[in-house]
């Protein structure tokens, strides 16, 4: 008789794998490892007078990058096209990078839409959301009729 240890993670550990799995990019060098999304990071940090939202856009034209607000939800989005050429003299080489990104957050009450601010220096895109001072309203009774 074969006595095995009782793993009750097991399970979950293969569902995720089998899941990763089925969202992998494919292998370097097989024809479709060229089509990928872009995913650009985001650091985001909270200071004393506004919220900082940092995204890395290495190769994006600030032409290219559009940060709107609805209804409290701040949309960063955007597309990079890049081109890589190299010229020698026995070889040719061409690599293209195109995609189309999309990043969105929900603002906290306590944000000031009015006076948000975008800069775009070197690659990085910064966004400050400034705080507002919320008024702190007194306790109120409420009589039960």
């Amino acid at each position: 008789m074969l006595l095995t240890k009782f793993d009750p993670m097991r399970d979950f550990r293969d569902l995720e794998e089998r899941m990763a799995s089925a969202f992998r990019l494919p292998e370097i060098g097989s024809e479709l490892s060229n089509v990928s999304g872009f995913t650009p990071s985001v650091n985001t940090r909270e200071g004393d007078y506004a919220y900082h939202v940092e995204v890395d856009l290495p190769g994006v034209k600030k032409d290219d990058i559009h940060v709107d607000l609805k209804d409290n939800v701040l949309t960063i989005s955007g597309e990079r096209k890049t081109k890589k050429e190299v010229k020698e003299k026995d070889y040719y080489k061409k690599e293209s990078s195109y995609g189309k990104f999309q990043r969105s957050f929900t603002l906290p009450d306590n944000t000031d839409a009015e006076n948000i601010e975008a800069n775009c220096k070197d690659g990085v895109l910064e966004v400050v959301i400034p705080k507002v001072e919320r008024s702190k309203k007194e306790a109120k009774k409420i009589k039960i009729k």
